[in-house]
């Protein structure tokens, strides 16, 4: 029986076996920002200790930059202060960081990928749950917590436990109109936010054998939604592609070693897995969030639940849901109105996300109405960069967008872009739990790019295929 691209990387990369049953690993890439790493260099020099290999670990500032105004000092002083610790520990400890006047700041699960950074066959892991984002290039990429942020800085090691596997396949073609983004939430709503728990997930099948680069990214990063610690994808032509070129990506002759060490750890085509599931790519439509977790999500054509006709199990989740998101029972989700919209994120704030939006908006002279708050957030100074250089900005404020500064942004409340009141928000991001968007009663629907411009210039939840006429 052969071996998964997880299980090869993982024993390629352990150091040994610990009394405790876990293993220790090596990590090839240690990704941090400023809101988990103050704590931990805190940590490390209060003992006195050094980061073992500097030139492993890459810095850059995304959760709490603002997206408008990113004059120094920043108007939040907490802010203000964690960048300044970033800015201190990694001048101190010699770590690259790309900060705002570098030209390629940005989330930092885009901003890795971008510069090439993110390569298969290698261990990842960031004080940041999303990490899972750089196992669409055949990586084993993963969160970690902040005492663990410091154990990485100080031994390029973490001890831990090794996951079962599950080999999702998604076979056939999409339908016009479905994105990446309703594959990984078509997933998690099969499996639950807690399928995952204990395993990585392999994503495979004809879908994703065709599905470009920053799709994979998507499904990826948002396996740890589906209670994954791992997503990933074995690497391909499309990887090496995107790969080839990039600033630290292998050159010469060592690329043509890199690609063979590459192919050498895809999985076996005999491999074994702890479990499979196939999925119909013809089943999949635009999906659209209802409720308080990323499972609670139905087609646009469907309807909001009725809680007597479900699981027992998922009742209380469930009437708990209706009450905070202010819908009812067997509501059609088309027609809910929509007071903010939010392209941008880990998940859907890169290129290719937002000219899919613009092919569409100049098909249209319809604008963002004074109702709607909508915001463009590069999910990186590259991105930005590459839209103003196709002139997509402009195409953007002519529709009403606000056209802003690379950052998280709305995805989650530790910048200046907050939900204000019970507002609800159409947004392009991971996480529609209480909260996260900034205010203790805003309501936040999950869906892919298109569908949040869609519902932006109806000030409403609409069936993108019939506004842009697609398909």
């Amino acid at each position: 029986m052969g071996k998964n691209l997880y299980n090869k990387v993982f024993d390629r990369h352990t150091v040994k076996r610990l009394p405790s049953g876990q293993y220790q690993l090596m990590i090839g890439l240690h990704l941090i920002h400023e809101v988990t790493s103050p704590q931990a260099f805190e940590m490390l020099n209060d003992r006195g200790w050094k980061v073992k290999y500097p030139e492993r670990t890459f810095a850059t500032v995304d959760h709490i930059i603002p997206t408008d105004d990113q004059s120094r000092p920043l108007k939040d002083e907490m802010a203000e202060e964690m960048l300044c610790a970033l800015e201190k520990n990694t001048k101190e400890h010699d770590i690259k960081f790309y900060n705002v006047d570098s030209g390629q700041q940005g989330v930092i699960h885009i901003f890795a990928p971008e510069v090439g950074l993110t390569q298969p066959g290698i261990t990842v892991c960031c004080g940041d749950s999303h990490t899972s984002t750089h196992g669409a290039f055949g990586a084993i990429a993963f969160g970690i917590g902040t005492s663990q942020v410091r154990d990485v800085l100080a031994t390029q090691t973490l001890s831990m436990a090794k996951l079962k596997v599950r080999r999702i396949e998604v076979n056939g073609k999409l339908g016009a109109g479905v994105y990446a983004k309703d594959v990984a939430l078509y997933i998690i709503n099969k499996l639950g936010v807690k399928g995952g728990v204990g395993y990585a997930y392999e994503f495979a099948g004809e879908v994703f054998d065709n599905m470009p680069m920053e799709g994979r990214m998507t499904v990826c990063n948002m396996s740890i939604e589906g209670g994954a610690r791992v997503g990933y994808v074995n690497p391909d032509q499309a990887t090496y592609d995107y790969l080839e070129g990039r600033m630290y990506a292998p050159k010469g002759e060592k690329w043509n070693e890199a690609v063979s060490y590459w192919d050498s750890i895809s999985s076996d085509t005999d491999a074994e897995y702890d479990d499979v599931v196939v999925y119909d790519a013809a089943d999949i439509e635009p999906y659209v969030t209802w409720g308080i977790t990323p499972a609670q999500s139905i087609p646009v054509s469907g309807s909001v639940p009725v809680v007597a006709e479900a699981p027992e199990t998922e009742q209380q989740v469930l009437s708990e849901a209706l009450e905070y998101m202010q819908f009812e029972e067997g509501d059609s989700i088309i027609g809910k109105k929509v007071d903010v919209s939010f392209i941008g994120s880990c998940t859907n704030g890169r290129f290719s996300d937002f000219e899919a939006v613009v092919d569409y908006l100049k098909t249209t002279d319809k604008k963002v109405p004074e109702s709607v708050k909508a915001l463009i957030v590069p999910g990186s100074q590259s991105v930005q960069a590459e839209l103003v250089k196709h002139g997509y900005d402009k195409i953007f404020r002519e529709h009403g967008f606000e056209f802003r500064e690379a950052g998280c942004s709305m995805c989650l409340a530790m910048n200046p872009d907050k939900l204000v009141g019970d507002q609800i928000c159409a947004s392009s991001s991971n996480r529609n739990f209480k909260g996260r968007q900034g205010s203790s009663t805003g309501r936040t629907l999950l869906m892919s790019p298109v569908m949040v411009a869609a519902c932006a210039l109806e000030g409403q939840v609409v069936d993108a295929r019939k506004i842009f006429n697609i398909g």
